[in-house]
């Protein structure tokens, strides 16, 4: 039996006042999960409230206690300069947990900074994967890779199915059905 990490039954989340809502689902242990819809609908409040930085209005959002999550929000931070390499941002990421994919490895040796967008993104989104984190939360995780990019990112979320819970935010239907086990409709 798979162990549900997250339960929500009739969650209303948002800031000020609700943005999305009402929503009843679970995502469990090994289950790479999609949340699809038209941008804006509420699938970054939706992480938020899962990660405790939005406030729930009504319902409940149970998560076993000790829960550990790891968050990638829809642009990951990169300084301007970053005299880190591709190794050390792993490390420092403490995402040791599997080795990177063999496509990544051209990019360890190279300077974080000298990267492009779509090869920073699909190294940040291996920082959230090859961690110990219990669930990874994904948002937009296709922003700035190109069709390739986005097949290297369906083949690294399918190496996550059975291993650990994977949510991600997506507003493009055909990746989440190449890359998901599960698509939850938002907005609707």
């Amino acid at each position: 039996m798979t162990q549900t990490l997250i339960v929500a039954n009739g969650l209303v989340a948002g800031y000020a006042k609700p943005v999305i809502g009402p929503l009843s689902f679970s995502v469990g242990v090994g289950e790479v999960v999609g949340l699809w819809g038209a941008n804006g609908c509420g699938k970054s409040t939706l992480l938020r409230a899962i990660a405790g930085n939005a406030r729930i209005f009504d319902g409940d959002l149970g998560r076993p206690p000790g829960l550990t999550l790891a968050w990638q929000m829809q642009q990951p931070v990169r300084l301007d300069e970053m005299p880190l390499d591709g190794h050390d941002y792993l490390r420092y990421a403490q995402a040791h947990r599997q080795a990177p994919p063999n496509r990544l490895a051209p990019w360890l040796d190279q300077r974080i900074d000298t990267l492009s967008g779509g090869q920073f993104q699909l190294l940040a989104v291996w920082a959230m994967l090859g961690g110990q984190c219990d669930l990874v939360m994904l948002d937009e995780p296709t922003n700035n890779l190109d069709p390739t990019g986005e097949q290297l990112l369906t083949e690294m979320l399918q190496s996550q199915q059975g291993r650990r819970a994977v949510l991600l935010a997506s507003h493009e239907r055909r990746f989440l059905d190449e890359a998901c086990s599960r698509i939850l409709e938002i907005g609707r």
